[in-house]
């Protein structure tokens, strides 16, 4: 693995290549010398250090209310496209950029699909889903272990939790994949707004379409289960609704997808630790979170100052936006020994991977089990799998920490 000498701040660009293809090594000297950065280029703070953004996910001074404030300043001018518009609307419901108290309330109304029974009745069938999409990939050969494996399992789970009938995933991922950019980074970039907007679009209508036919023909869902949770309580608005289902359809879908893949890849970079999960050495549990650890598939969240206040010797005002680099803080040497190497029964680690506190993220059960059931299936189907030769493409976003496709051999 080739890990790029460190950037002095002077030079660092969030975007190019070297940060998107190697965030723990491009941030590190950053990290290490100014953990608690103002990036002049960004007009933001970049937060590296184990510590301090652990603290920033605490402190309720660090807001995750962004997408409101930015509508009102870059979205309600009369030349704004109405779906454009929508979209960052629709977008303003998700219970991650909410705070108290419509954060507890809609993220209450939602526990009910992430408890540990609900969680359990899963197992099943993400181990068959999980041995049905293995059993479809033509070997020996090469093939995009994304496409085949670990995008679909997540997808067709979050889809059928929802009530997504099978005729409509194809085009449900479709539009899934026009909004994706909008949600997997932090930048401003209104070149992609056309194709958000219109994928958001197809949504909102597809998803007004199932609201209307669960509520005349209920069924065992979680659209169902969130109808009946509005009729009970007011405060649930149509809005509110379309919100938590478009959030639960890219928090079920794309990250575990990128988690699984980049927990495979971590494996096939680390032999030992590779001949360990195969030989069933390994309690998958802590392994789960070294994954997390050591490559999760959040690489950054987004808060912005609520007041004007002081944190660790530097001054933030009110409405400055701060990077939170769960990637890089991942990798601090002073929160984890031998934190650039894959440990899969490293203890109690603390990682920052699902966040903290009331922002936990709520889908954590699930991510755990699918790609528990996932990542050792794939690496012990195939005793000879490896990297097919090219370099990897991983996405341009800030967000999110994913890779364009993982091409992979057998044979």
């Amino acid at each position: 693995m080739t890990v790029n000498a460190p950037v002095a701040p002077a030079s660092l660009d969030l975007m190019s290549l070297e940060a998107v293809s190697d965030p723990h090594g491009y941030f590190a000297q950053l990290r290490e010398s100014q953990p608690v950065y103002w990036d002049p280029r960004y007009r933001s703070w970049l937060i590296t250090s184990h510590r301090h953004v652990a603290e920033a996910l605490r402190d309720p001074r660090f807001s995750s209310d962004r997408i409101e404030p930015y509508i009102r300043k870059k979205l309600s001018g009369p030349d704004t496209d109405p779906l454009v518009r929508q979209a960052f609307e629709v977008l303003s419901g998700w219970m991650v950029f909410k705070e108290e108290p419509d954060h507890t309330r809609l993220r209450r109304l939602c526990m009910q699909a992430f408890t540990p029974q609900s969680i359990a009745k899963l197992r099943a069938r993400a181990e068959s889903l999980t041995a049905e999409l293995l059993d479809a990939v033509r070997t020996p050969g090469e093939f995009d272990l994304i496409a085949s494996v670990a995008a679909p399992l997540p997808s067709i789970v979050i889809a059928e939790m929802l009530g997504v009938p099978v005729e409509d995933r194809l085009d449900f991922e479709q539009w899934t994949a026009k909004v994706s950019p909008l949600v997997s980074t932090g930048l401003d970039d209104p070149t992609r707004y056309g194709s958000v907007a219109e994928g958001m679009a197809s949504l909102v209508a597809y998803f007004g379409q199932l609201f209307k036919r669960y509520t005349e023909q209920p069924e065992d869902n979680l659209i169902t289960a969130l109808l009946r949770a509005r009729e009970q309580d007011d405060a649930l608005s149509e809005a509110e609704l379309m919100a938590t289902c478009t959030l639960m359809l890219f928090g079920g879908h794309e990250t575990t997808a990128n988690f699984i893949a980049n927990g495979v890849l971590a494996l096939l970079r680390h032999p030992a630790q590779l001949a360990a999960m195969r030989e069933d050495r390994v309690d998958i549990k802590l392994a789960l979170e070294e994954f997390m650890r050591y490559d999760g598939p959040g690489k950054t969240v987004v808060r912005v100052a609520r007041e004007d206040f002081e944190f660790e010797g530097q001054h933030i005002r009110q409405g400055q936006r701060l990077f939170l680099i769960l990637s890089v803080a991942n990798r601090d040497p002073l929160a984890f020994e031998d934190a650039e190497q894959l440990k899969l029964d490293r203890p109690q680690s603390r990682h920052v991977g699902f966040g903290f506190g009331t922002h936990f993220c709520l889908g954590a059960p699930l991510a755990r089990l699918e790609a528990g059931i996932a990542i050792p299936a794939i690496v012990k189907r195939w005793p000879d799998l490896a990297l097919a030769p090219g370099p990897l493409q991983w996405l341009p976003f800030l967000g999110t920490r994913g890779m364009r496709e993982l091409r992979l051999r057998t044979g």
